[in-house]
């Protein structure tokens, strides 16, 4: 049984929050070169502190020197899961419909978003029924 590639849910961070949609609407939307459709990994550095180590209560203490590591973290859901994120919907300029997408923090932060990114104008309702937009990227 064949799975249509662009019904896969995508991920799409952004400062304040997540927005998860599919990947056909999401080509849609930001073109499909977007490094929202294909993004990069970005690395990441972490030190930890030396300290000691007790393995047994009440016994002796071994000394762990610090040290670093790099690794490359993708774009991700937000964790738990019960965090399904509050459902959307979205249209845009050159749909004819309203699609279902699901938003992981303030709609405020994701108007900004799309404010600053979007290259089509977009509207989008919460669960509320509130609209917002619209938003378009003005330096297209």
């Amino acid at each position: 049984m064949a799975t249509d590639p662009d019904a896969r849910k995508v991920p799409i961070n952004y400062e304040g929050g997540t927005i998860v949609m599919t990947y056909g609407m999401a080509k849609n939307l930001f073109s499909d070169d977007s490094q929202y459709i294909s993004p990069e990994a970005e690395d990441k550095s972490v030190s930890v502190k030396a300290h000691t180590r007790t393995r047994v209560i009440g016994g002796a203490s071994t000394p762990v020197s610090g040290y670093s590591y790099t690794f490359k973290s993708w774009p991700n859901l937000p964790g738990g899961n019960s965090s399904g994120g509050e459902a959307i919907l979205m249209t845009w300029d050159g749909t004819d419909s309203w699609w279902t997408a699901r938003l992981h923090g303030s709609a405020s932060d994701l108007g900004s978003f799309l404010d600053k990114e979007s290259p089509r104008g977009v509207l989008f309702k919460t669960e509320r029924g509130t609209t917002y937009g619209p938003f378009v990227r003005t330096n297209v």
